[in-house]
């Protein structure tokens, strides 16, 4: 293999800049050339394929820097759609016409589905990101306990895609750690390293002014992220895997008001109510992937507090004037997916893009590079065929936090949860990470400098097919 392509699409990570350099790195010392195509499978579909040259005399170029955040390739939600056998058969000519041997793709479950449009046309291998944690599998007989339901049947809490409505059945396996497919992906442990500060750093004002913050963090289906945030101490979490009792939780919020005079509550975007709904869905909007738009599940968990508590408990007390004024919310959004990845992101996300850069060079197709862990062995690389992940209707489905991690009592993360987080997070900060931090952020030439994009350098590389 001579030359292979690489592409990165979906949401952007803070680790992506790694993958790409590990996987370049890996082909230099392969002596194979590397094709970044810009924007994702948005090149493919435009037929003069803008690309750039990453590897040029086999040696990565300047601009390729695995501690910048985002992708200096671009990326787009544009995907390949494997029905449509023309656009299919175009994109496989301009990869022929480019002479390209090989296609990793990183990304995430829909990355994976559009690779998989490609798969009979040439080598296909995913390298995984996202900072949701929800590429993957809890057990590896989990794609068989999906339930398929038929369009305009009433199921609460089902997923609906191709028209179709999808249930989980209870699952008849014993969990265990080691069984995990996938443990972690590349982007979760610098997504969590920005919750948990956002959580600390919110703390102080809730405490000083005696108020209840609700910290809304991302993870529409799956909670990993607001497992993650509890490394902030917040004093409640609530995780879309677990139905929201309301009653429950305001008597638990009374325990801790009353006590410290102040209550922090973490909760993922996508928490559901008593009877499975979204709290902060749209009902009558949709993304471009049907899924319902998600207004803000802290702005419909606050409108719940406020009239569940209401004014006299506040004013009884005379620590605000109101619940409105009492109880506010935080969205860390998208600064969860930006900035320097941290050291466990940097590193394991270039040994995956090196990994899937020897995956396609031994032969190896329709296959995803894998971060393993084992008690006996700790992080290893692996892999696994794509159809692994499929349902039996081939469909992809977003792995959840497995509902072992958390305690709905407590409102907390179960020693399993803990016992899960542990391994990623006990060394994922390095020392250059507070360097960078203390050296870099005040540098004085920051106040007179204009910032540089990278976008700029790329874009005097980009090249097309004639």
């Amino acid at each position: 293999m001579k030359r292979i392509g690489i592409l990165t699409a979906g949401g952007d990570t803070p680790a992506l800049n790694a993958t790409i350099h590990g996987a370049v790195t890996r082909a230099c010392q392969r002596k194979i050339e590397v094709l970044g195509f810009i924007k994702g499978f948005s090149s493919l579909f435009n037929p003069r394929v803008p690309h750039l040259h990453l590897n040029p005399l086999y040696a990565p170029i300047p601009e390729l820097d695995p501690t910048l955040g985002g992708t200096l390739i671009g990326a787009s939600r544009d995907y390949v759609d494997a029905g449509d056998k023309e656009s299919v058969n175009l994109i496989a000519g301009r990869l022929q016409k480019l002479g390209v041997e090989g296609l990793i793709c990183v990304g995430g479950d829909g990355t994976l589905n559009g690779m998989q449009a490609l798969c009979e046309c040439l080598p296909t291998v995913l390298a995984p990101k996202t900072i949701d944690n929800d590429l993957g599998l809890n057990y590896r007989s989990e794609v068989d306990e999906w339930v398929r339901h038929p369009a305009g049947a009433v199921v609460p809490g089902a997923v609906e895609k191709d028209g179709f409505l999808y249930t989980r059945a209870e699952s008849r396996d014993r969990f265990d750690l080691d069984q995990i497919v996938n443990y972690v992906t590349p982007g979760y442990a610098t997504a969590v390293f920005v919750s948990a500060s956002g959580v600390q750093r919110v703390r102080t004002t809730a405490e000083s002014h005696r108020r209840i913050a609700i910290v809304e963090v991302m993870g529409r289906h799956s909670g990993y992220l607001a497992l993650g945030a509890a490394y902030g101490q917040p004093d409640i979490l609530l995780v879309p895997e677990h139905r929201l009792n309301v009653d429950m939780l305001v008597e638990r919020i009374k325990e801790i008001y009353d006590l410290q005079k102040h209550c922090v509550i973490v909760c993922g975007e996508g928490i559901v109510d008593a009877k499975g709904e979204e709290l902060g869905a749209e009902l009558n909007s949709t993304d471009p992937s049907g899924n319902k738009i998600l207004s803000g599940a802290s702005e419909a968990l606050r409108s719940v507090l406020i009239q569940k508590l209401g004014d006299t408990y506040f004013t009884s007390k005379r620590r605000n004037e109101s619940a409105k004024a009492a109880i506010f919310t935080r969205k860390l959004g998208h600064t969860q997916r930006g900035g320097r990845p941290v050291l466990f992101d940097r590193f394991y996300a270039g040994q995956l893009g090196g990994h899937a850069v020897d995956m396609l060079a031994e032969g190896t197709m329709n296959a995803v590079s894998v971060l393993q862990y084992t008690r006996d062995r700790g992080f290893h690389l692996g892999q696994v065929y794509a159809n692994d992940f499929r349902d039996r209707w081939g469909l992809i489905h977003a792995r959840t936090m497995h509902p072992s991690f958390y305690d709905p009592a407590a409102m907390k993360p179960s020693q399993t949860g803990i016992d899960y987080l542990v391994p990623i997070f006990t060394r994922a900060v390095g020392a250059d990470d507070v360097e960078v931090m203390r050296a870099e952020l005040f540098d004085p030439s920051h106040l007179k400098m204009p910032y540089h994009s990278v976008n700029t350098d790329v874009n005097k590389r980009i090249r097309y097919l004639d």
